[in-house]
């Protein structure tokens, strides 16, 4: 769904101009179906970039995640920072005992919902109408 998004389109414009010197020195990082900004392998930090007006905890948890999967692949030590262009302001991000607990969790949670043949209940939040998964929630099924 995010191909079809307005405001992905919009975040990787932001990612594209906001640093574009980036390209040459970091790499773009796809792994276990995450798909990070720029990785900077010889620090072992983590760059994601957002177009957002606020900083948001969500944010946080996106980068957490993404160190998560990086050491679930072996890759250790590695810290992140969450960028925001329009406000020129950055945020470090790291991996606590906790969040991987918390992480556990949320996984859990997750399979649990996939793997169950009726959908939760929709949440009617001002959040889903910017969110590029929006269609999945909103949409009338027929039976």
């Amino acid at each position: 769904m995010e191909h079809t998004s307005d405001t992905v389109y919009d975040g990787k414009l932001i990612h594209e101009n906001s640093y574009p010197q980036r390209s040459a020195k970091y790499e773009e990082m796809e792994i276990d179906g995450c798909k990070i900004d720029f990785y900077d392998s010889r620090n072992k930090v983590i760059h994601e970039i957002k177009k957002s007006n606020k900083i948001e905890s969500a944010h946080e948890w996106q980068v957490r995640y993404y160190i998560h999967i990086l050491e679930k692949n072996g890759i250790k030590g590695v810290t992140g920072i969450l960028e925001y262009p329009t406000l020129r302001r950055t945020q470090e991000v790291s991996l606590s005992e906790d969040d991987k607990l918390k992480i556990f969790e949320y996984e859990k949670e997750i399979i649990s919902i996939t793997e169950n043949d009726i959908c939760p209940p929709v949440i009617c939040s001002k959040k889903c109408t910017q969110c590029s998964y929006y269609d999945f929630c909103y949409v009338e099924e027929i039976e």
